[in-house]
């Protein structure tokens, strides 16, 4: 049952977001909009629509979200293999989605505190890269004028 249910829920999330099964719905609903007047916009007609589009809305809210909890569960095993993988990467995240609403309020108000306390860091790090890259040229340059020096005295 599971996995008619999971092969069902993906054939149908793949179909219904195609430009064909978009076409079919609105194809519908045009028909049903001509056939107005020939029903004389009764309370019928008016609820063959609208029973329509609750049976599907009611049953794709179940397709969709199997789809969206296989591709979550997917992501977040990805996920967890590069954190797993990177050394610098701290492993104990790995978990993260098993933990309470005031656990994960915890731990998103620590990185809110490490990224206030770090204000400016990449144009920092930036402006420390292009001090390092002159003093470089400026080393470079002593270098050239102490070798001139020690040139002209040796004459």
């Amino acid at each position: 049952m599971n996995k008619f249910f999971s092969c069902l829920a993906h054939w149908t999330a793949a179909q219904s977001g195609r430009a064909h099964t978009f076409a079919l719905a609105f194809g519908v609903v045009l028909v049903w909009a001509l056939t107005g007047p020939v029903f004389g916009y009764s309370d019928t007609w008016q609820l063959v629509i609208n029973t329509g589009t609750t049976i599907v809305t009611f049953l794709m809210v179940f397709l969709i979200q199997n789809t969206q909890n296989r591709d979550t569960a997917a992501i977040q095993l990805k996920l967890d293999e590069l954190i797993r993988v990177n050394k610098g990467a701290r492993n104990n995240l790995l978990n993260l989605e098993d933990l309470t609403e005031e656990q994960l309020s915890k731990v998103k108000e620590t990185f809110s505190n490490l990224a206030a306390n770090a204000p400016g860091l990449p144009d920092k790090l930036g402006e420390a890269a292009r001090d390092l890259g002159e003093a470089g040229e400026d080393i470079q340059d002593a270098r050239q004028r102490l070798a001139e020096a020690r040139r002209g005295h040796r004459r």
